[in-house]
C-alpha cells in the first residue's frame, strides 16, 4: 500500500518499548498529544517514481527507483515541511527509537533518521516564507556513501555509517544575509579552506563511525538532552557526546541519491549519483519525552 499524499497518524506503547527492546534505565511514555508533544502526523514527500509505502501496522518502506546520475531522487517522511523553523515540534529531553534495515550495505547517496532544523530547506510555512538558510542543528543516524564528506572538521568521521550531531548558534537574518554574498568565494579553493575553518569554529559537531550491517534489522535509539546526546544500537550505547543541538527541531526519515562534500583541502562538490533500486524499511517507531524510570 502506497502512502496517500497526506499526513498519516502514528501510535505506539511505551511498555512494549521498555520491556522488549531493553531501553535501560529510561523509558518512553505513550505518545502524549499536548502543547509539548503534538506528534500525530508524518507527511510523505517523493520525487517522481519514488515511493513511501505502509509496511504492516507500524512500518514504512521508503524506495528510490533506479536511475542515472542526472536526476535527484528521494523518498522522505517529516513533520515540519509547512512549519516555520521556530515552530518545529521537538525539544530536549527527547528520545526516539526505531528498527531499521536497508536494501544494501553502501547505498549511493544518503539515508537515515533523526531530528534537524532543515537548514537548507525552502518552504511557505504558516503565512511565513523560509527563504534564507540557517546553520545546522541535528542529531541523527546518518548513512552516507562516497563522495560525501559531511564534516567541517578533519578529525571527525564524515562518510559511512555515522551517529552524529551538529550544534550552531541562531544568527539573525540581518546578519546571515550578507554572509550569503561570500558564497562565490567557495569556488576559490584557498578561500574555501578559510571559510571551512571559520565554519568549524562557529558550528560545533561530533560523530562516531558505526560498524554494523545495515541490511540486517537493528534497533536504533537517540536520547537528546540539553547537555548531551546518547546513541544506542541494539540496546547498547555506541556514542555519547556533550554536543547537543539547539531546538526546536523537526523529525525526518529519508533516503536519496545525492552527495555533498566540503573536504579539508577546500574542494566543494555536490550532485547526484547513479543507483539501482534501493530502499530502507523502518518499523516500531516511537518518540516521546525522555523520563527517568
Amino acid at each position: 500500500m502506497e502512502y496517500p499524499n497526506r499526513p498519516i497518524h502514528l501510535a505506539a506503547l511505551s511498555e512494549w518499548a521498555s520491556t522488549k527492546h531493553g531501553l535501560g534505565s529510561r523509558s518512553l511514555p505513550v505518545f502524549k498529544y499536548n502543547s509539548f508533544m503534538e506528534f500525530e502526523h508524518l507527511t510523505p514527500h517523493t520525487s517522481p517514481g519514488a515511493q513511501v509505502e505502509l509496511k504492516g501496522e507500524d512500518g514504512w518502506r521508503l524506495t528510490v527507483p533506479a536511475g542515472d546520475a542526472c536526476h535527484y531522487r528521494m523518498a522522505q517522511l517529516d513533520d515540519y515541511h509547512t512549519h516555520r523553523r521556530a515552530d518545529f515540534l521537538w525539544q530536549p529531553s527527547l528520545s526516539l527509537s526505531f528498527s531499521m534495515r536497508a536494501s544494501g550495505k553502501n547505498l549511493p547517496g544518503t539515508w537515515g533518521v533523526g531530528v534537524w532544523n532543515d537548514p537548507f530547506g525552502f518552504a511557505v510555512a504558516q503565512g511565513a516564507v523560509r527563504l534564507l538558510p540557517a546553520l545546522p542543528n541535528a542529531a541523527w543516524f546518518f548513512f552516507a556513501s562516497e563522495p560525501n564528506y559531511l564534516s567541517f572538521r578533519s578529525d571527525t568521521p564524515a562518510v559511512g555509517q555515522l551517529a552524529g550531531v551538529f550544534r550552531a548558534p541562531r544568527i539573525p537574518l540581518w546578519v546571515f544575509a550578507p554572509v550569503i554574498l561570500l558564497a562565490p568565494l567557495l569556488a576559490l579553493r584557498p578561500a574555501a579552506r578559510v571559510l571551512r575553518r571559520l565554519a568549524s569554529r562557529l558550528i560545533a559537531e561530533d560523530a562516531a563511525a558505526l560498524a554494523l550491517d545495515p541490511r540486517e534489522w537493528h534497533r536504533y535509539r537517540i536520547d537528546w538532552e540539553a547537555k548531551q546526546v546518547t546513541f544506542w544500537v541494539d540496546g547498547q550505547p555506541v556514542f555519547e557526546t556533550p554536543v547537543s543541538p539547539r531546538g526546536p527541531l523537526g523529525l525526518v526519515l529519508w533516503i536519496d541519491n545525492q552527495y555533498a562534500a566540503w573536504t579539508p583541502d577546500g574542494r566543494l562538490k555536490y550532485g547526484t549519483l547513479a543507483n539501482e533500486n534501493q530502499w530502507i524499511e523502518i518499523k516500531e517507531f516511537m518518540i516521546g519525552e525522555l523520563k527517568e524510570s
